[in-house]
């Protein structure tokens, strides 16, 4: 099931070992301490190294059956890639699948900054189960090592672990699950939020190493994707407390997903930065990027966006003003246009979506009170 390459994909198991009040400074950062980020994330030390994750977050099963309680919106079941692991993905598919033709299929990558929740999250699962019944589509969800037990690139392999068995499934490999017959693997797209928007761009180009056909990979779905860099963006520094994603608690992130002994500009986190997959940005498939200009991180999303149109990558986004990081999780009103958007972009309706250079685009709607100038 995993894909084999000339290159090394090793998975550093690298714990840190930092004082708690070794603190953060920057000209526009107000130092805070280790341990007032531990709390506000809730989690702690383990003798060991490893994280005690101490917040409460509803996870859900799968409901595999339509008569399940309550009426499920779509079906779901996990399944785990090895008897020696507990890596598996979690499958949707619609309640009543169409029978007349093959569905899309995309692989999805849930946030958590790299360092909490799952696959089997409440909000996450919430979100597979829109898409499976609203596109429709077949919905594969990878869950993934959480750093920093297992610091990045272990999220990375795991993800691509997870295209490898669709890969197999597509071959009929060790004998294919019954619901990926309605699978259409010559549409594959990957999709993720936050963090798993930084998984989907960096298995994107990995992926490129590999032979996965039959699989066809059409487009990546970057919803508000995590990505940094040293050097601060002004949406950074204008939204420096955010409520959401402080500036203080996102370097404490950082800290813990990257490799050890690197900083931001790694390309793990800044892809612009340089690395080692940068000269094949080019050979990327089209790209959907959705940012919100109440999010810290929006300006990450419109760079990123500026560079792969630079390098004649099709790119279509949505930038909107407001909002913050993670709304469509507890709005309604922005999930929707967020699942209007990937459908059309998934469907091929380009019209409905922005596609024109990113920079003219925002300047020309004015956003200029809703975002740093550019």
């Amino acid at each position: 099931m995993l894909l084999k390459s000339s290159k090394s994909l090793t998975t550093p198991f690298l714990f840190l070992f930092v004082s708690l009040h070794q603190t953060f400074s920057h000209p526009t950062v107000t130092n805070h301490t280790w341990q007032e980020a531990f709390e506000v994330l809730g989690i702690a030390w383990n003798p060991d190294g490893t994280l005690n994750r101490t917040i409460l977050i509803p996870m859900v099963d799968p409901t595999p059956d339509a008569d399940s309680e309550p009426t499920p919106i779509a079906l779901s079941q996990d399944i785990y890639l090895s008897p020696y692991s507990k890596a598996y993905v979690r499958l949707y598919i619609p309640v009543d699948p169409p029978r007349d033709r093959k569905l899309p299929l995309i692989i999805y990558f849930h946030g958590g900054d790299f360092v909490l929740y799952s696959a089997s999250t409440a909000i996450f699962h919430n979100f597979c189960n829109d898409i499976a019944s609203q596109f429709p589509a077949v919905v594969v969800s990878v869950e993934y090592r959480l750093a920093p037990e297992n610091r990045l690139p272990a999220a990375y392999d795991d993800a691509l672990n997870g295209v490898a068995w669709v890969r197999d499934q597509a071959l009929g490999k060790g004998g294919s699950d019954p619901w990926m017959e309605y699978a259409d693997f010559s549409r594959v797209f990957l999709l993720g939020s936050s963090a798993g928007g930084n998984i989907a761009y960096h298995v994107a180009l990995r992926v490129l190493d590999f032979d996965i056909r039959p699989l066809q990979i059409k487009g990546l779905l970057l919803n508000q994707a995590y990505f940094g860099g040293l050097k601060r963006t002004q949406s950074e520094i204008r939204l420096i407390d955010d409520p959401y994603v402080p500036l203080y608690i996102n370097d404490v992130l950082w800290s813990l997903a990257l490799p050890k002994n690197v900083n931001r500009d790694h390309e793990f986190c800044n892809p612009i930065s340089g690395g080692t997959y940068l000269g094949r940005v080019f050979r990327l498939p089209k790209v959907y990027i959705k940012g919100d200009f109440g999010d810290p991180l929006v300006d990450r999303s419109v760079l990123l966006a500026q560079y792969l149109q630079s390098c004649g990558v099709p790119v279509y986004y949505r930038f909107n003003p407001g909002g913050g990081h993670g709304n469509e999780l507890g709005n309604r009103t922005a999930a929707q246009q967020l699942y209007d958007d990937m459908r059309w972009f998934v469907n091929d309706l380009h019209s409905n979506l922005n596609s024109g250079d990113v920079l003219s685009s925002l300047k020309s709607e004015d956003q200029s009170s809703d975002h740093a100038s550019y």
